[in-house]
């Protein structure tokens, strides 16, 4: 079947790629005649985009220059590719160390996205892929994540998300999260137990930038069955450790955090 593309989505990114074949500053009339346009169409398309933050009128010349979301787009996949990178051998030795499945997110607005995932030997059926999206509040790579963000974060993040419920173990009340977010905090790791897949325990610990600024985290997750009284601690070791590598290079300097 052939591919269907949305004329109004194709036009937008004309526009924004004329920038960088272009001159920086563009007038309404200039983008207008080099992409054969209507002005009324351009108009409509430039005030979207200037909306949201994709571009920026001149004040003095009226004229548009392409805005800050762009460079903080760009920001978020460098950083995404530089963790990557930097992750991939640290979480292959923790795969390794653990015999379990590890994964490594990151967090975009208030949601996370997988970047990474190494399965363990033992197969896990598991719906996670690099790419999916997963929720902030009932996944231990999400608490690790919000657990060290600033209180009034965290307040706008549980009132503004809808707190979805995925099992019958998964928390959803504000007060009970917070009451998690504060063990996560005092112990530096932290868990789900069942709350976004039923048979599923998973520990993580949040990873810093070189700014102290929790940007992702990094889990492993295992049937219920295989995180025992004797092996947990196990885990919560080697996860601790793993996040605590990839801060340090991303240039991290207080890794005693991970040491509580």
């Amino acid at each position: 079947m052939a591919e269907r593309f949305i004329q109004s989505v194709e036009r937008a990114a004309d526009i924004l790629e004329l920038f960088m074949t272009s001159k920086p500053e563009l007038s309404i009339k200039e983008i207008s005649e080099q992409l054969g346009l209507s002005k009324s169409t351009v108009h409509g398309l430039i005030k979207t985009l200037e909306h949201r933050g994709y571009l920026q009128q001149n004040s003095e010349d009226l004229k548009y220059r392409l805005g800050l979301k762009l460079f903080e787009l760009g920001s978020f996949i460098g950083n995404q590719l530089d963790i990557v990178k930097i992750a991939q051998p640290i979480i292959k030795e923790t795969v390794e160390k653990l015999k379990e499945t590890v994964h490594l997110v990151v967090r975009q607005q208030d949601e996370l996205i997988y970047v990474e995932k190494v399965e363990g030997p033992h197969q896990l059926r598991i719906s996670s892929h690099v790419g999916k999206t997963a929720p902030i509040h009932c996944t231990g790579l999400g608490k690790a994540i919000l657990a060290n963000l600033d209180e009034k974060e965290v307040d706008r993040i549980l009132t503004s998300t809808e707190l979805k419920s995925f099992t019958e173990y998964t928390v959803t009340d504000i007060n009970e999260i917070k009451n998690q977010l504060e063990f996560t905090k005092d112990h530096g790791y932290s868990m789900d137990d069942e709350e976004i897949e039923l048979g599923l325990k998973c520990v993580a610990a949040p990873i810093f930038d070189h700014n102290g600024k929790a940007i992702a985290s990094i889990s492993c997750a295992s049937p219920k069955m295989r995180l025992t009284e004797d092996r947990l601690p196990v885990v919560i070791e080697g996860i601790k450790k793993a996040a605590a590598d990839i801060s340090r290079c991303l240039g991290y300097k207080d890794v005693s955090h991970f040491k509580k």
